[in-house]
């Protein structure tokens, strides 16, 4: 009996899979991405909250720190000092970005196709010659519109939202009506505290205030008293997982106050409301602070602390992304060796699509579907349409390979199979490791 009489045959095994991933409903397991009730500055219909924290419309998309990084190199010093950009109201910056990186020049990184795949999924012409007519267009929406239509088009069916206990903004909307701020379910929220591991001075100054009982030397009710913020926030707010991020220079186990947190608060509190810890490591901030948000850097992060905390607390579940393209291979890895370490998304620098083809099919190579390939990281709300439709694309590539290998080996690739491992790709690991 010929074993592989049942496969489709390999000409029908690409378009196939690239359906199935286009039409695959996505979980966005990394974004910062919020609903009306948090507020919003533009849109028809609500009040326009300048420190709203929904984001969208084309001057938040034109204006992102990925395009201003790119508009300075287009211009020197001398024609635009960096000064001179930021005293430029954000409209003002919209206009100049656009002038520069898409009517001037080809947008041909991906930040820029970004926009014009953003664009032109909405039904917009992306070659117009200025922003007036796509601010008429988002202007004419109301906000909930955008979103529906948004997670439409991207085919995106949920989002977190990452929330920073040490936003005072933020803070201030959980405190005042949770749970306005839970009602859209598409939004699953994340409880998010760089500072506890990273600034403690600056974190205990804050807790004081809010008045917990802390010390800087750790000393008394200190850890019980971070236990307990963590304890009412994660309630407050349904935390789905917590989340830091933490520089390359980040190691474990070192005798630091922040490590002891780690170890003696905030890893307990997740094993006791039974929530993973997800660790974003490699990001060297302000290694040009001229550019704001757009200085930001990377570096190598040690996988060696990343095991160890995995070895040490095998009852957490750890959410992982690296920012580093030279740690991939190590932390795929070291997902081998730890059930309780997943391995999440391509991260920022990492989100061109020569690194999601690379990173995703040695992912997939090592760790099967038991991966979550991408996620967003998006800030804009209409970032979700290209980064999807532009990784969709990528994973999509990287199976119809897979598959093909696979087929070759005689295995028979039949279409419900290929559902079920896409769906997990882009949904279900997301579930599974959210006990969603």
């Amino acid at each position: 009996m010929n074993s592989t009489s049942a496969n489709p045959p390999a000409s029908e095994i690409g378009p196939l899979v690239r359906r199935v991933v286009a039409e695959t409903p996505v979980w966005d397991l990394h974004t910062h991405l919020f609903p009306p009730a948090f507020g919003t500055p533009i849109g028809r219909g609500v009040a326009p909250d300048s420190r709203g924290l929904m984001l969208w419309g084309i001057d938040e998309l034109v204006t992102y720190h990925y395009l201003i990084a790119e508009v300075l190199r287009e211009l020197s010093a001398q024609e635009l000092p960096t000064e001179r950009f930021w005293s430029l109201s954000q409209s003002e910056q919209a206009d100049l970005i656009w002038q520069k990186l898409f009517v001037e020049s080809t947008p041909l990184s991906e930040a820029r196709r970004g926009v014009v795949t953003t664009l032109t999924r909405l039904g917009l012409d992306p070659h117009e010659p200025t922003l007036d007519g796509y601010r008429k267009w988002f202007a004419a929406q109301s906000p909930a519109e955008q979103i529906d239509r948004v997670l439409g088009v991207a085919g995106v069916e949920r989002v977190t939202m990452t929330n920073e206990l040490f936003d005072a903004g933020e803070r201030a909307r959980w405190l005042a009506d949770p749970a306005a701020l839970r009602a859209d379910k598409r939004f699953i929220p994340v409880l998010r505290f760089d500072a506890l591991v990273v600034d403690w001075p600056r974190a205990c100054a804050e807790l004081r205030s809010w008045g917990y009982r802390v010390q800087e030397d750790l000393a008394g009710d200190t850890l019980a008293e971070v236990g307990r913020l963590l304890d009412e926030w994660i309630e407050r707010i349904g935390a789905a997982y917590c989340a830091m991020s933490l520089p390359p220079a980040w190691r474990y186990p070192a005798p630091t106050p922040g490590n002891r947190i780690l170890t003696e608060a905030i890893l307990p509190a997740c094993e006791r409301h039974g929530v993973a810890q997800a660790l974003m490591i490699g990001v060297t901030r302000a290694q040009n602070p001229a550019l704001r948000l757009a200085g930001d850097s990377l570096g190598a992060a040690d996988m060696d602390s990343v095991a160890a905390l995995c070895r040490d607390f095998p009852d957490v579940n750890f959410l992982v992304t690296l920012l580093a393209r030279e740690n991939q291979h190590a932390l795929a890895v070291t997902a081998r060796k730890f059930r309780n370490l997943l391995p999440f998304g391509c991260w920022w620098f990492l989100n061109n699509p020569s690194l999601i083809s690379e990173i995703t099919r040695m992912r997939i190579e090592l760790l099967g579907t038991s991966v979550v390939p991408q996620h967003s990281d998006c800030r804009v709300l209409e970032q979700l349409i290209y980064k999807w439709d532009h990784s969709r694309r990528i994973i999509g590539d990287v199976l119809v390979e897979k598959y093909a290998d696979l087929t070759a080996a005689g295995w028979r690739c039949e279409e419900p199979a290929i559902r079920k491992d896409v769906q997990r790709l882009l949904y279900g690991e997301t579930a599974r490791w959210l006990r969603a």
